[in-house]
């Protein structure tokens, strides 16, 4: 465990003890919904005394542990430093239905919501918002912390031409070495490595009998034994590439990361054809791989092997997040004619 990982538990238990109870609309003056989620709401107020503007997260006390909310505050209060992670303003508190914290309020929304489909961001703006995450992400991982969850959803604009963004959402935040439970879901933002997760899934449910009342059972230990997976940084450097390619192109390059998707296997093919894409990054000899696959085909050698780096199959030799920085400023896209 890293100093920050253990500061970070400290300070999780310091603030349990003092976390006070607080009607809210007695400090503050709610003004709009900002936005809401799976963990609650997000609201802009502003303090009474201090006049300060903020954005105020509600967390479902039904549905969040003390423990999660102390940890996603405390991180985003001592640990977000970096001017593109939304950090905290020290006031946390509960009220009888939810947990509360104040943060940096992002007036202009999510990046998702700029996205446009089928067409993207301006290529300009999407190598500064690559430029800005992959330095909070870099941040993150220097202090030992794993993000988890990058998307556009979790990207907050501060002003409405992306010149400003920002990385939120810690609620998936773990220390990089932690041992979690391996868990596959149906997204190009979910990792290669995770697909052994849904096979064994796949096994379990193969051993499922049911029983006089209806109710699935596992014939074999009566349990769904689950395959627990180290916290690696290069979970963030993947769902980069896949950010990167969503912003370039308005879609995503496939539908879920699994070996018979037909758009994930051409993907595998081009990839596979000459080795890892670190052997030819920085070359700068014209890409000697086979046949392109057909969702990349709109891209330059650069930002090819941009993707091909961060999305590489492999998790121990994935790109990390900082490399993004070698290849700005050049081309990403082929002629604008060309369509993904």
């Amino acid at each position: 465990m890293t100093t920050a990982a253990r500061l970070l538990d400290e300070l999780c238990h310091l603030t349990a003890q003092s976390l006070e109870s607080l009607e809210p609309l007695d400090h503050f003056q709610v003004i709009k919904l900002l936005g809401e989620g799976s963990y609650g709401q997000v609201k802009l107020a502003v303090h009474k005394k201090r006049g300060t503007p903020m954005a105020l997260k509600f967390f479902l006390r039904d549905d969040t542990s003390l423990l999660s909310f102390l940890r996603e505050y405390n991180l985003s209060l001592a640990f977000c430093t970096h001017p593109s992670l939304t950090s905290a303003f020290g006031i946390a508190f509960s009220t009888p239905t939810h947990y509360v914290f104040a943060q940096q309020p992002c007036l202009y929304g999510d990046l998702y919501d700029v996205i446009v489909p089928e067409v993207g961001l301006e290529e300009s703006r999407a190598q500064g918002v690559a430029s800005q995450i992959s330095g909070a992400l870099s941040h993150l991982h220097s202090l030992g912390f794993v993000h988890r969850d990058v998307k556009p959803e979790n990207i907050f604009l501060c002003d409405r031409e992306c010149r400003w963004v920002k990385l939120g959402d810690f609620g998936m935040v773990k220390a990089a070495g932690t041992r979690v439970p391996c868990v596959w879901y149906s997204s190009p933002y979910c990792t290669p490595e995770a697909e052994m997760a849904r096979k064994s899934e796949e096994i379990d449910s193969g051993h499922l009998e049911v029983d006089n009342n209806g109710n699935k059972q596992n014939k074999n230990s009566g349990k769904t034994q689950r395959i627990l997976a180290s916290v690696d940084p290069s979970t963030d450097s993947w769902a980069l590439g896949i950010l990167i390619y969503a912003m370039l192109m308005g879609s995503l390059p496939w539908s879920e990361t699994v070996s018979d998707n037909t758009a994930y296997k051409s993907y595998l093919q081009w990839t596979n054809c000459d080795g890892s894409a670190s052997q030819e990054r920085g070359s700068g000899q014209p890409e000697n791989f086979h046949q392109v696959a057909p969702q990349f085909a709109a891209f330059t050698p650069l930002a090819a092997c941009l993707l091909r780096s961060l999305l590489h199959p492999q998790c121990r030799l994935r790109g990390r997040p900082d490399e993004v920085e070698r290849y700005l400023g050049g081309a990403w896209l082929l002629d604008k004619d060309v369509s993904g």
